[in-house]
């Protein structure tokens, strides 16, 4: 039986032009880290939902990603960070929302799904499960990225927030030229069929309230099910929370008998567009089959199959 895992570090105005040969290495080397973290789960039998929780744990560990270590700073100068991960052979999902010093989100998402009895917990609440399941809490250092900080201090002082991005040819608040939407994501389909979809993120520079975008949100960012696909989304969160883009891809499969790219396609490339959304998604479906579509200029993404297949891209 065949299997098939696909990632994703992020989609927006990636162009050749705000990177260099070297920052290309440097997600070339992430990306591909990750991808051989989950194919190896894969490759052994193990299940797709452990599959998508390695690759995306080895994205948080990176600070290269808006997720986990690399998380961006808020208007308070913190990090605060969502994760969600759905298992497609039950509908069990976890996820969490606004959580501080958790190393790998993406993991405390898990025992929500596993242990809490809930799907989705945020905050305080979530961090006082992750000390009860006995988790290591890092301290606020860890997450200190000088680039972040230094993104972070040139608006602190408005009311913008703004995409993570790379390099200083940019000039700070949305809309900006410049702007990369940096969430982290994997999807996969394992040697028995099985789907799993899993997205973890750091937000927005300078965000306000407590605001959540659509990663953590099951059926926006996050979706997977057996009868249809995986997915997981990377763009501008507002739009993607009104189109309930993750589950409109799967409807689209189960309602209308599209194909995975049809029904990925006509969301991102059309519904979305219209609407003025901007990102993209990965997909899978229980067939192997995958697809990485996006409506913006550019996404980091990668997949590796059991047919020997592997991609790693950028740009348009």
């Amino acid at each position: 039986m065949s299997f098939t895992l696909v990632i994703h570090g992020g989609a927006g105005n990636i162009t050749p032009a705000i990177m260099n040969k070297e920052q290309e290495q440097q997600y070339h080397e992430g990306l591909q880290a990750a991808l051989d973290k989950g194919y190896e789960v894969l490759k052994n039998g193990g299940p797709a939902l452990d599959a998508v929780l390695a690759a995306i744990m080895e994205m948080e560990d990176n600070p290269l990603f808006n997720a986990g270590r690399g998380a961006v700073f808020t208007k308070k100068g913190l990090h605060e960070m969502d994760a969600a991960i759905m298992d497609g052979s039950n509908l069990e999902a976890g996820a969490v929302a606004g959580v501080r010093n958790i190393k790998n989100p993406i993991r405390l998402a898990k025992e929500v799904m596993l242990h809490s009895g809930h799907v989705f917990l945020s905050g305080s609440g979530a961090g006082e499960f992750a000390l009860q399941q006995g988790f290591e809490m890092a301290k606020d250092d860890y997450f200190f990225n000088k680039s972040r900080y230094d993104q972070w201090v040139k608006i602190r002082d408005s009311n913008f927030t703004q995409l993570d991005h790379e390099g200083d040819n940019l000039k700070g608040a949305l809309p900006d030229m410049g702007h990369k939407f940096g969430t982290v994501g994997a999807v996969a389909c394992d040697v028995n069929g099985n789907l799993a979809g899993g997205t973890s993120t750091g937000g927005m520079t300078n965000k306000r309230f407590g605001r959540i975008g659509d990663s953590p949100v099951i059926g926006a960012g996050t979706y997977a099910n057996n009868r249809t696909c995986a997915i997981s989304c990377t763009g501008h969160g507002e739009f993607f929370l009104r189109a309930v883009v993750a589950y409109d891809v799967s409807c689209l499969m189960e309602y209308k008998g599209l194909s995975l790219q049809d029904a990925c396609n006509m969301v991102v490339k059309d519904k979305l567009v219209k609407m003025g959304g901007e990102g993209g998604l990965i997909a899978v479906d229980a067939k192997g089959n995958f697809d990485m579509c996006f409506n913006s200029a550019g996404m980091y993404r990668g997949m590796r199959n059991s047919e020997g297949v592997q991609q790693i891209a950028y740009y348009g």
